[in-house]
C-alpha cells in the first residue's frame, strides 16, 4: 500500500511548526501505524534527513505512550485503540494521512509529534497515597469488597494515561482521566481514608495545569482506548460536592 503522510514537524517547543509531506511506499497491510512511521524513518535516515520524533512504548495498547492524532482523530480511526493498534489497512491505499501531535494547551509540544503529558502526573501526584501507616499486606479476603464496586473499580483503573480524552475535547478537558483516577480509590475501602483530600487536591491540580471544563461532548469517552465510560465524571462531580461539604462543614 501507499501512502501521502503530511506529519507536524517542529524542531523544538519554541519554534514554529508546519505539515510536510512525506510518501510512505510499499507499506504491508499488516503493518502497524508506527511500524509504518518506523519505515518512513529508516527512508528518511537513509536519505540523511532527521526522523520524525514520535513517542511509543509498549506498542500494545497499555502504556498509553503513543499520543497521535491522525486524521484528526486522537490514535486514528480504530476506536477503541491506541496508535499502536492502528494497523494500515484501516486505510486506503493512495490515502492522504495527516498526523499531528495531541492538541492541548496543557500538552505542549516538544518536538515534531512528541508532547509533554507531565500535567497528568502531576494531577495524579496531587492525588498521593495513603499515607497512614497500615502494617504489611493484610489478607486480600480480609477486606470484603461488593462485586459491584471491584468491578467498577477496576474499570475506572484501566485508564492508560494517554491522555486522548483532553486532545480530543473541545475544551481540553482532563475530566474523564481526573474521574478515573479519583474513581478507581473512591470506591475502594482502601481510598477512603484521604478520600476527601485526594479529590480536592487532584481537581485543584487539574484547573491549575490549565485543563478547561467538561464540554459534555462525549468525545472523551468515543476515543478512550480502555473505552472509560463519561458516567465517572458524574462519579467525580458527587465525589467533589462531598469533599467540598464536609470540608466546609469540618471548618
Amino acid at each position: 500500500m501507499n501512502f501521502l503522510l503530511r506529519v507536524w514537524r517542529q524542531r523544538n517547543a519554541k519554534s514554529r511548526g508546519k505539515l510536510v509531506n512525506y510518501e510512505a511506499t510499499d507499506i504491508s497491510p499488516d503493518a502497524s501505524f508506527l511500524e509504518m512511521l518506523d519505515i518512513v524513518n529508516e527512508r528518511l535516515l537513509l536519505g540523511g534527513e532527521e526522523p520524525i520524533a514520535f513517542d511509543s512504548d509498549c506498542r500494545e495498547g497499555i502504556c498509553g505512550t503513543c499520543s497521535l492524532t491522525i486524521n484528526g482523530e486522537a490514535h486514528g480511526p480504530d476506536h477503541p485503540g491506541a496508535a499502536c493498534e492502528l494497523y494500515m489497512r484501516k486505510f486506503r491505499d493512495g490515502q492522504r494521512i495527516i498526523v499531528e501531535p495531541f492538541r492541548a494547551r496543557s500538552f505542549p509540544v516538544i518536538k515534531d509529534l512528541v508532547v509533554n503529558r507531565s500535567a497528568l502526573d502531576r494531577i495524579v501526584q496531587a492525588g498521593g497515597f495513603i499515607s497512614a501507616r497500615a502494617g504489611s499486606a493484610p489478607e486480600a479476603n480480609s477486606i470484603l469488597v461488593p462485586k459491584h464496586d471491584a468491578d467498577t473499580a477496576m474499570e475506572a483503573a484501566a485508564c492508560i494515561g494517554c491522555g486522548a480524552c483532553a486532545a480530543a475535547c473541545p475544551n481540553a478537558s482532563a475530566m474523564l482521566f481526573t474521574a478515573a483516577k479519583v474513581s478507581h480509590l473512591a470506591f475502594l475501602p482502601q481510598g477512603d481514608p484521604e478520600r476527601t483530600s485526594r479529590v480536592l487536591n487532584m481537581v485543584r491540580t487539574m484547573d491549575a495545569e490549565g485543563f478547561g471544563n467538561c464540554a459534555n461532548t462525549y468525545e472523551c469517552e468515543a476515543v478512550c482506548p480502555a473505552e472509560i465510560s463519561v458516567s465517572f465524571i458524574a462519579k467525580l462531580n458527587r465525589e467533589y460536592t462531598r469533599a467540598k461539604l464536609q470540608r466546609t462543614a469540618g471548618e
